[in-house]
């Protein structure tokens, strides 16, 4: 699976972006994605993940709220909506693709097989 990712940017504390991950190469709806960030001297961390039918869904608690991750298998993509951005959430946004699977949702790094490049997204105060 080859991952696309777009849609970061710089953006006011308090605004909104929305960021897309398009997916190629394999059955899009095989896999439950996922959204990691990693801020500069931080670990990378699992924002927010969503199972192959969308119907199992898991956020972090830091943006309960105000993330809200989507796919739309048809088009072989993911989003995810941010609103109310803090100056805390500036990171790389990474998507992530992990081959669908029985039981809950992978929370971590290892969970996932594939990875898209990155998009930055800063929030300034």
């Amino acid at each position: 699976v080859q991952l696309q990712a777009s849609g970061g940017g710089l953006v006011q504390a308090g605004g909104s972006l929305r960021l897309s991950c398009a997916a190629s190469g394999r059955t899009f709806s095989a896999y439950d994605m996922a959204w990691f960030r990693q801020a500069p001297g931080k670990e990378r961390e699992i924002v927010t993940a969503i199972n192959w039918s969308g119907g199992s869904i898991y956020y972090a608690d830091s943006v309960k709220g105000r993330f809200t991750i989507s796919r739309d298998n048809a088009k072989n993509t993911v989003y995810l909506q941010m609103n109310s951005l803090l100056p805390e959430d500036t990171a790389v946004y990474y998507c992530a693709a992990g081959r669908a699977h029985m039981g809950p949702l992978r929370l971590g790094i290892t969970g996932y097989d594939y990875w898209g490049q990155g998009t930055q997204v800063t929030v300034s105060s």
